[in-house]
């Protein structure tokens, strides 16, 4: 192949591919940068993650998952060969940009995303499947088979408010998530 000088240097670019073949686009085209002799011009691929703790049936998860699904970030000069290379790689749609010609992305919008990427490591965001208001049953502790309803969800303590009734009175219990389980998934007969 024949290199060109880049127009904008080394920038960052966002690339479009099919949904879930983020990780087969990356892994194609390092193999691709490899076979034609590209590293002068892609220097670094991306696809942005985090991690997520995830509760569902009581049971905590960590998981992780992709920032911008359908995206990957490559660092490159663009030149008619480097574009190439990248554009008819399997599974990619086409850059971010207007026509043919791909906009890189900002400085700012390249550092926010690496910054994120980085702060998986530290503790990660909790996802729920309670809501306030859902039919519960409480699957562990002293009050164990009791059944009660959310009135308060605190994901940040990892701990819910389930009214519970006792006694002929509805009573406040805060319990943790892994104590609270979907009445739904409880079968009866």
């Amino acid at each position: 192949m024949a290199k060109q000088t880049a127009s904008y240097g080394r920038r960052w670019y966002a690339v479009h591919t099919y949904s879930g073949y983020e990780e087969n686009v990356a892994e194609s085209l390092m193999q691709r940068i490899e076979a034609l002799g590209m590293k002068d011009f892609i220097f670094n691929i991306i696809v942005p993650k985090e991690k997520k703790v995830k509760i569902k049936n009581g049971k905590r998860r960590v998981v992780e998952e992709k920032v911008f699904p359908g995206y990957v970030l490559v660092e490159m000069n663009v030149t008619d060969d480097s574009w190439y290379v990248v554009r008819n790689t399997p599974n990619v749609t086409g850059f971010i940009g207007m026509g043919n010609t791909p906009s890189p992305l900002s400085q700012a919008e390249v550092d926010a995303l690496l910054k994120r990427a980085e702060a998986t490591t530290a503790e990660p965001e909790v996802t729920i499947d309670l809501q306030v208001g859902m039919a519960v049953k409480i699957g562990d502790g002293p009050f164990k088979g009791f059944e009660g309803k959310i009135n308060e969800i605190d994901a940040t303590r990892g701990k819910a408010k389930v009214l519970v009734s006792m006694f002929g009175r509805e009573t406040p219990l805060e319990l943790d998530f892994s104590q609270i389980k979907d009445i739904n998934q409880f079968t009866f007969g």
